[in-house]
């Protein structure tokens, strides 16, 4: 089954760092944003990716095209130009890199994707996001109940502590806990190829009408995952992720 990453936004309040690559290619940990995606996913035994390209696409080209090289010990032959790798572990990913255009919107750059997924179901997420979500029980609960699409329902991170009150007496403080209520669109999708039908073109906002028409018609189903999920946003995600990854207890390392 192929995982679609979509990784060609501008990620403008991820400024300045966004200026000189896409926001997928943020690092946290010494490593990018996307690549922890990807290592949660190969953790469940899925290597074969699709990468929706737009803004600096060269940037996770070159990444991905060098990576073999950059994570092993080489033997290089300068006269011939051969080159041998050896001494690492590497994951046995596939990699499609597909342009999707720059200024195209989340959904036209899943419906151009459509011809290299083909008619079959396929795993989607942003190229923004991590969570310790558990793939495996989210594709057995999308293929229990029929429909068309699963996306993973989460509790949106709180920004603030959270105070529970007893009159003026404080008797809970917790600190940037995932806030007690409401549900939010934390992405890591299960789709089936029907769904391209729901997006118009590259300008449709896949959150937008293809989502409310696929709930309207009964199609759409929540996974609901009440554990660990952050989006990287802007600088201040990013700095929380990097905390996180830093204490040695990142939730979303399941590798």
């Amino acid at each position: 089954m192929k995982v679609a990453i979509l990784a060609g936004g501008l990620g403008t309040r991820l400024a300045p760092e966004t200026e000189t690559k896409p926001k997928p290619m943020v690092e946290i940990g010494g490593r990018p944003i996307l690549w922890h995606i990807m290592m949660h996913y190969h953790h469940y035994g899925f290597n074969d990716f699709i990468i929706a390209l737009g803004y600096k696409a060269e940037i996770i080209k070159k990444y991905m095209v060098d990576y073999a090289s950059l994570n092993s010990n080489l033997t290089v032959n300068l006269e011939s130009g051969n080159v041998i790798r050896h001494g690492a572990k590497r994951p046995n990913w596939t990699v499609e890199l597909i342009d999707t255009g720059v200024a195209t919107n989340t959904g036209g750059r899943i419906k151009r994707l459509a011809p290299y997924i083909g008619n079959e179901t396929f795993l989607l997420t942003w190229g923004d996001g991590v969570s310790n979500v558990n793939i495996k029980d989210l594709l057995a609960f999308h293929r229990a109940h029929g429909k068309l699409a699963t996306l993973t329902a989460v509790h949106p991170p709180a920004r603030f502590g959270h105070l529970e009150l007893e009159g003026d007496k404080i008797v809970e403080f917790s600190e940037k806990v995932q806030t007690k209520e409401g549900w939010i669109n934390g992405a890591f999708f299960v789709l089936e190829p029907d769904v391209f039908n729901y997006i118009e073109g590259d300008k449709t906002q896949f959150e937008k009408e293809p989502l409310e028409t696929l709930a309207q018609d009964g199609k759409l189903m929540a996974f609901r995952h009440s554990d660990f999920w952050q989006c990287m946003d802007t600088v201040r995600d990013k700095k929380r992720l990097e905390k996180l990854w830093e204490s040695g207890q990142a939730p979303w390392k399941t590798w």
